[in-house]
């Protein structure tokens, strides 16, 4: 197939949220399926008494980062074209990368930040500038900062990274520069804790293939797909967890999502209708592929224009499917999406980690905690003496009722003191 030609804009994406009454709401730079902005650079003025600014290192490609590469021109995507996943396939339609930046340690806490992006972005192709911020009960979503990205609390920390995403034509943007400011500014309502809702399970394979933050898929893998970056974790991190169980509540597994998908990339639609990225007119919790197949919504088709081929709001890797939920067909789940909560943490440094029913290894199996998953700890109990690779204890976390594991596989816990059951 003959590539069309491609008409480059360059385009200095400046933009700023302002959260005062008489602010005015821009539209997010690069969003989908907006175009790119036109050469004139939109410049706002924050207002706050002090900032902090610094520039992302595009420079250094490692491990953390996927599908990107530096040129002398800048930050550019690899590969421009998807590989090993077809039309009929319900991960994303185009190619895409990312670069992850090291955190930033802030001189002093910070309730917004700001990204200036400095891209020549070809017709078609998206750039996005992502921050998180990190505050006592963990990581914040993901959020694009071109617009400005507030948090409902101060942070101490903020990462960053750098989307691109190619047109269907496979035209790619190049990224020269991304600046950062960090301030202080009224913050947004906190989210509802613990948000969890019921959606359809679908089994990801692709056994080898690359996931969406550079995991190469093993044999009876333990992590899940959600169809938004807001939510995925970096590479061999469990910042964010889900806790998927079946409809019964018999068995569940606490997975990190460590892909996009399934169909849709920009639908984080366990958010509320001010934040969701996408598909606003949607009741919250509600998938855009489910409301496609089932109600027609979107004339039955994905963002990428997809006939959408089941409901599925989230992918399940087999050993998530097999071993942690014990399914055998695709099958409605409910999933809790364990970072809109709050409360102390534990991160499981080795795993699968056996759940079980009480604080002993004889008590009865529940599911399973994966190898980096966070898991939100309730309290403890003193129970069976455990040796582990942290620790030699009897200590063993409750996580939900009737969800015990040993402390002696648990390798950090933050997010505040953990209380005696």
């Amino acid at each position: 197939m003959t590539r069309p030609r491609c008409h480059t804009l360059s385009a200095i994406l400046v933009a700023t949220l302002a959260l005062l009454l008489a602010s005015t709401l821009l539209p997010t730079v690069g969003a989908v399926p907006a175009a790119p902005a036109p050469d004139t650079p939109i410049t706002l003025t924050a207002a706050g008494s002090w900032a902090e600014r610094w520039s992302a290192d595009l420079s250094a490609v490692d491990r953390d980062d996927v599908n990107v590469r530096r040129t002398t021109a800048g930050l550019r995507l690899r590969e421009a074209r998807p590989t090993g996943r077809g039309a009929g396939s319900p991960h994303s339609a185009v190619a895409d990368g990312m670069l992850l930046t090291a955190p930033r340690v802030l001189a002093r806490p910070a309730t917004r930040v700001r990204a200036e992006v400095s891209a020549s972005v070809p017709r078609g192709a998206v750039v996005e500038a992502q921050v998180r911020g990190w505050r006592a009960a963990g990581w914040t979503e993901w959020r694009a900062a071109t617009a400005g990205a507030a948090f409902d609390q101060p942070v101490t920390r903020v990462q960053a990274r750098v989307v691109l995403t190619a047109s269907p034509s496979g035209a790619t943007a190049t990224v020269r520069a991304v600046r950062l400011t960090a301030d202080a500014t009224a913050a947004v309502a906190a989210a509802t804790p613990g948000r969890t809702y019921r959606v359809y399970a679908t089994r990801i394979g692709l056994v080898g293939e690359l996931t969406a933050n550079g995991r190469t898929v093993q044999p009876r893998d333990h992590f899940v797909a959600l169809p938004s970056r807001r939510g995925l974790s970096p590479l061999n991190t469990g910042d964010y967890t889900v806790r998927v169980c079946t409809t019964t509540g018999s068995r569940c597994e606490y997975a990190p999502v460590w892909d996009v998908g399934p169909w849709n990339t920009r639908d984080d639609y366990w958010n509320p209708s001010s934040v969701r990225e996408n598909w606003k007119n949607l009741p919250q919790g509600l998938p855009e592929a489910q409301a496609a197949y089932q109600s027609g919504y979107n004339a039955g088709r994905d963002q990428f224009g997809r006939t959408v081929l089941n409901p599925a709001g989230i992918d399940l890797a087999d050993g998530t499917f097999w071993d942690g939920l014990r399914l055998t067909t695709n099958a409605w789940v409910d999933v809790a999406y364990l970072w809109t909560g709050g409360g102390p943490r534990g991160v499981v440094g080795d795993g699968p980690l056996n759940i079980r029913t009480g604080a002993s290894t004889s008590a009865s199996i529940r599911g399973l905690a994966a190898r980096l998953a966070h898991v939100p700890i309730e309290c403890y109990v003193v129970g069976q003496l455990v040796a582990g690779p942290y620790r030699t204890t009897s200590r063993w976390n409750r996580l939900a009722a009737g969800q015990y594991v040993s402390h002696a596989y648990i390798s950090a816990v933050y997010g505040g003191s953990v209380p005696v059951c």
